[in-house]
């Protein structure tokens, strides 16, 4: 029998590749994409092979007019039907005062952000309808229920990400479809997102003063075991939003 195909867009080393991780390691076959760095991506797909999972991937330019859309057609033809897609790209920009904000920067936000996932839907929606199931999970941040100041790209696009997803689900649910909104309400010991975003050294203090056994950072191997379970959820109970943050953080709400 066929073994499930799981799509990681947004395939680092944080979030991403461990969750392309879990999955393979629980039967599916992994597809990792992401933007750029072939030699990270290479090192994911083979840490998971040495386990004897099977998982593939490809260095693609997520952005580029059909090129989202191609990657499902050769997928589902070369590989097998995509039974979970996990849409992870950030679409952080910095912290930018509106003045320094541009049209370009802005719009750069909401392509990462809202339309990619638009574009993701689009393509495999339809043909997981036609199956009669399978699972969209969607990675988001605080800006999803919260704007800040310096965040005007940032909150648009994860805002319009959360909506996104509301209306999936109202739309497709009834078939099978299990969309599923996920908030990362904090910092995740990710080096390749949160430690570019920082710079080296402050993440680095941030590991030293709330990392490892402090488990004040959030593990990307134990957000994974969150997807998974979300994925399997029987559709009487299923989950369409949920927030992830370290015990020792406020909630979202609360700063």
């Amino acid at each position: 029998m066929e073994k499930p195909v799981c799509l990681v867009i947004g395939a680092g080393a944080g979030i991403g590749g461990n969750v392309a991780k879990k999955f393979a390691s629980e039967g599916y076959q992994a597809f990792l994409a992401r933007r750029s760095n072939e030699e990270g991506l290479n090192s994911l797909v083979e840490g998971i092979k040495k386990l004897g999972a099977k998982a593939s991937g490809k260095v693609i330019n997520l952005m580029q007019e059909g090129a989202i859309e191609k990657l499902v057609a050769e997928i589902e033809n070369k590989i097998g039907p995509i039974d979970t897609a996990v849409y992870n790209l950030g679409a952080q920009i910095g912290d930018r005062p509106l003045e320094e904000t541009s049209y370009k920067a802005f719009e750069m936000g909401w392509q990462l952000g809202c339309f990619g996932l638009f574009r993701l839907a689009h393509a495999l929606v339809p043909l997981m309808k036609e199956r009669g199931g399978g699972n969209l999970l969607v990675t988001s941040a605080t800006a999803a229920f919260r704007g800040n100041k310096g965040q005007h790209s940032h909150a648009a696009a994860m805002g319009g990400r959360r909506m996104l997803c509301q209306s999936l689900n109202a739309e497709f649910s009834s078939s099978g479809i299990h969309v599923a909104h996920i908030l990362v309400d904090g910092m995740v010991d990710a080096p390749d997102t949160v430690g570019k975003l920082l710079g080296e050294a402050r993440f680095s203090q941030l590991r030293e003063t709330r990392g490892g056994e402090k488990d004040g950072l959030m593990l990307p191997e134990k957000i994974a075991e969150t997807y998974f379970h979300i994925a399997k959820q029987h559709r009487s109970v299923w989950t369409h939003e949920l927030d992830l943050r370290s015990f020792s953080d406020l909630a979202w709400w609360n700063h």
